[in-house]
């Protein structure tokens, strides 16, 4: 059985048309640890390894922009 269809009131979609135009960030700074341990894994990487995490960075980003499915607008 699903649940009754609801529709969003006007202070709902105005706050959620504020929080859209909200520049999106972390919900935290790194701690000096995590940076440090950052640094240090990025360090030990090869120049190659560095380019193919970013390659596979830049293929992952263009698959899901072109993503459609569930919760993706068709």
């Amino acid at each position: 059985m699903c649940p009754p269809e609801t529709h969003p009131n006007k202070s709902t979609r105005d706050s959620e048309r504020s929080e859209a135009n909200e520049p999106h960030r972390s919900d935290r700074m790194p701690t000096p640890d995590e940076e440090r341990a950052a640094d240090e894994h990025e360090s030990g990487l090869t120049r190659a390894e560095r380019e193919a995490v970013a390659e596979h960075e830049r293929e992952m980003a263009e698959r899901g922009a072109h993503q459609k499915g569930e919760g993706r607008p068709e």
